[in-house]
């Protein structure tokens, strides 16, 4: 089995994630390539050694050096946003593979920096919108796409937390346009990547963002804020289907609320992240006082879950959908493309998506994609 070095920048709760997932793909599954943790890079010095040591790291280094370390093939980068466009045209610029954090990037026009350096640059990338990892999704669209719900008609998805619904929380990073992109951003992109997942391109959107909490506390004072705490976007499917999306990180008692509904023409599914291993089904055409929604259950029968478990309802989790992610990621480096992942193409469609609501909301009308 060959070897591939992992460079990982970042050590909060997504550069966690990814060093759990490298471990677990190692032994979960029997990969074409073994992942080596040659190196670990953060703003903190003394936090990357202690990292590198727990984590199971060679040696905690600086980012660029991590980046030419001829012993990385595998670039992980898991910032804050406004880092992953330097960050990844470096290791690009090294010729190395990369595996970025979503959103891809904070402006389209750094995404499609971004998008361009990786088609020179002939490697694989890969970007975290993990849970199209999760087998029920991909359940979801095995139902959508065999025809099982008839015509597609209406897609409906939201992704709400309240991590910001306290108006007197602090301004962080999150909240400034050069640093993040808002709810839209940071939620909303995943709603817009398994809308595309599922019914495939959007041909236009009309949106609407709104700054619930206009200032925040910051060093004594307030700050103004300058994103969007929530957003609503109207959407029309090149197939046809039209839908709608929202997303806010103002939601009190949301943690994970990411949902999708699809309804065609001969029944409908309701997938909730809040309840990852469920799939709800409904097939019209029930005997009268038989009709409802059936829970479908998560189980070995499914590609990716008997890896974890060999039994029905025990669950997977967050950090199993990580593992999946990493294993599609080894897999496509050693040349199998079978599996499901998003590349620096397929994020910069969903950035494409996102700025075309932006500019929606800021001109108050349809845009053709």
């Amino acid at each position: 089995m060959h070897e591939v070095g992992i460079g990982l920048i970042g050590t909060g709760f997504m550069g966690r994630a990814h060093a759990l997932a490298f471990h677990h793909a190692r032994s979960a599954f029997e990969l074409p390539l073994r992942p080596r943790l040659v190196g670990l890079a953060d703003a903190d010095p003394t936090r990357a050694a202690v990292c590198a040591r727990n984590w199971g790291f060679e040696q905690a280094i600086g980012w660029e050096q991590l980046v030419a370390d001829p012993k990385v093939q595998l670039v992980a980068i898991t910032t804050p946003n406004q880092l992953h466009c330097p960050m990844g045209l470096a290791a690009l610029g090294q010729g190395k593979a990369v595996y970025c954090e979503k959103p891809l990037a904070v402006t389209l026009e750094q995404a499609t920096q971004m998008r361009d350096a990786a088609r020179a640059a002939g490697v694989v990338t890969r970007v975290g919108y993990n849970y199209l990892q999760n087998p029920m999704l991909q359940l979801a669209k095995t139902l959508i796409d065999s025809g099982e719900l008839g015509e597609i008609t209406t897609f409906r998805g939201e992704f709400s937390e309240d991590f910001m619904a306290d108006p007197q929380g602090a301004f962080t990073w999150r909240c400034e346009p050069g640093q993040a992109g808002g709810a839209l951003a940071d939620l909303g992109s995943h709603a817009l990547c398994l809308a595309r997942y599922l019914l495939g391109p959007v041909a236009r959107v009309c949106a609407d963002l709104h700054t619930v909490h206009a200032r925040r506390p910051h060093q004594g004072g307030l700050r103004v804020v300058e994103v969007d705490d929530q957003a609503h976007v109207l959407l029309r499917f090149a197939q046809g289907a039209s839908g709608s999306l929202s997303t806010s990180w103002l939601w009190h008692g949301r943690k994970n609320h990411l949902v999708v509904e699809v309804c065609g023409t001969r029944g409908s599914l309701l997938y909730n992240q809040e309840r990852l291993n469920e799939l709800k089904l409904y097939q019209a055409g029930a005997a009268p006082g038989l009709e409802g929604f059936r829970t479908l259950m998560a189980g070995p029968q499914l590609p990716g879950y008997a890896a974890f478990c060999p039994a029905a309802g025990h669950q997977l989790g967050y950090n199993e959908l990580k593992t999946l992610e990493v294993r599609a990621l080894l897999e496509a480096m050693a040349g199998n493309g079978s599996h499901t992942g998003v590349d620096f193409q397929e994020a910069w469609e969903v950035e494409r998506l996102a700025h075309a609501a932006r500019a929606s909301a800021a001109e108050g009308r349809w845009v053709e994609l």
